[in-house]
């Protein structure tokens, strides 16, 4: 149960600083000199922690009203969990800074009944309510007011669609025998369109989930699997739409309880058998790490890789030539000749919230291309999994900006989902000094248009590859 006593909290502090005042003397601050400011580290990291104290003292109920309000406002692009992070964090800044508030990550009563109304507001206005839909079960959020037509699909789910046919949102059910979920997620990955892209894929054994864009729009479908069969949905829509939509889209996603009728025994039900102690730890398949091909046989990446006893690449062994752990990176040596171009480099460091694109292996045979943006010139704020370190990150010019930084073994999950989530990027300027008297060097490449996800990924593909590790 979360405990809920923020007045004894305040109260506690409050005494603690009279107590400190009241040792020190009424005069001792005008006598002794001021302590120099805390670097602007440690200032972000305190007001983090007061933010997520003041966040978690609130009743559950409370704090995922706070999340959802703010994907209304379009501040949060995360699930609605009621875990406080460093995304949640952010997006009330956000909200403060645009509502001239005082940007701490801390909402009070009053700021807090603010943002529900200003969000109850966008949501009444979308005439957003969760249905269940009679043709597959599942419980939905719909936004009536965007999504006025409704009407059957070929696939005999129901269909929801604005008025202008420019979004659509489409349900769909599978009885168990008709198909099961790796196959459902291959179909879904193989649908051909023009320019086509995956940016964001994940398949497990109770779900999978599928995004990216096409030439003129973006798609998001979710499919999972329960008692009795498979039931999801997908949802098109115009780029011309995703401005104002995007938000809508979260919310939507945030709503999806696919087999409604199970949540609700689930949640007055037995809990479930715990499993047995003498079973072996599942152990993590695929690769291990992302690596970017800098010559004909050098690999480099950010993946600490010097434990593994028997690196792979591309069925290959590969051999660690030279690391510096300092800089957080590996090169590495392998036995077949690769004939990928390295990508030409960003000269200039990236800025905050400049949009990039990571590509990276993780799990599967599949090259992942995941846009993401940076939250500052040594940060990447995306939806990475594991395998993603030393994967390269392009802005959108296709320009080579850096490489992820390492990941964590187990990263956080929400509903199974790894939501955006900051990580660190090694900048091109560092490989680069990594890679001198290697033998391996990457030119400098000019700056020029904007290109799509795929249009980067096509370009750059080939140079990256999966590592593995051979126990």
């Amino acid at each position: 149960m979360r405990t809920t006593r923020p007045a004894l909290a305040a109260a506690l502090f409050a005494a603690a600083a009279l107590f400190a005042a009241a040792a020190i003397g009424p005069d001792a601050s005008a006598q002794a000199p001021k302590p120099p400011p805390a670097p602007a580290a440690a200032q972000t990291d305190a007001a983090y922690e007061a933010a997520r104290l003041a966040f978690e003292a609130l009743p559950e109920t409370e704090c995922k009203a706070i999340q959802e309000a703010l994907v209304w406002t379009g501040d949060h692009n995360g699930v609605t969990s009621g875990g406080f992070g460093r995304r949640t964090f952010e997006a009330i800044i956000a909200y403060q800074k645009r509502g001239g508030l005082k940007p701490d990550g801390t909402l009070d009563a009053k700021e807090r009944a603010a943002l529900e109304a200003a969000a109850k507001k966008l949501k009444d206005g979308a005439k957003f309510a969760v249905v269940t839909d009679a043709k597959t079960g599942i419980a939905i959020g719909i936004p009536q007011a965007v999504l006025p037509k409704r009407d059957v699909n070929p696939n005999g789910g129901s269909r929801w669609q604005s008025a202008d046919g420019k979004i659509t949102l489409d349900t769909r059910a599978f009885k168990d025998g008709e198909t099961d979920l790796p196959a459902l997620y291959e179909r879904t990955l193989a649908i051909q369109s023009p320019r086509r892209q995956v940016a964001y894929k994940v398949l497990r054994p109770e779900f999978f989930v599928v995004s990216g864009e096409t030439a003129t729009g973006k798609f998001y479908t979710r499919y999972a699997s329960g008692p009795g069969g498979i039931r999801g949905f997908s949802l098109g829509y115009d780029k011309a739409a995703a401005k104002a939509f995007d938000r809508t889209v979260i919310a939507i996603a945030n709503s999806f309880t696919p087999f409604p009728e199970a949540a609700s025994a689930a949640a007055t039900g037995p809990a479930p058998p715990a499993r047995p102690a003498n079973l072996e730890p599942t152990r993590p398949t695929g690769p291990i790490a992302t690596g970017l091909s800098v010559g004909p046989r050098m690999l480099v990446t950010s993946a600490a890789v010097e434990a593994c006893p028997e690196l792979r690449v591309a069925k290959g062994k590969a051999r660690l030539v030279k690391a510096d752990k300092a800089a957080g990176l590996a090169l590495l040596e392998v036995e077949a000749p690769r004939r990928a171009t390295p990508p030409g480099v960003r000269t200039d460091a990236l800025g905050a919230d400049t949009g990039v694109v990571a590509l990276f292996y993780a799990g599967s045979a599949d090259l992942a291309v995941v846009p993401g943006e940076t939250g500052s010139a040594a940060t990447l704020v995306a939806p990475l999994q594991p395998g993603a370190a030393g994967g390269p990150v392009f802005d959108r010019a296709g320009r080579l900006a850096g490489l992820i930084g390492a990941m964590p073994e187990a990263p956080r999950r929400v509903a199974g989902i790894v939501p955006p989530a900051r990580y660190g990027l090694v900048s091109a300027t560092e490989l680069a000094k990594f890679l001198e008297g290697a033998g391996a060097t990457l030119a400098a490449a000019p700056a020029g248009p904007d290109r799509t996800a795929g249009e980067i990924a096509a370009a750059a593909g080939a140079a990256v590859v999966p590592i593995e590790c051979a126990h």
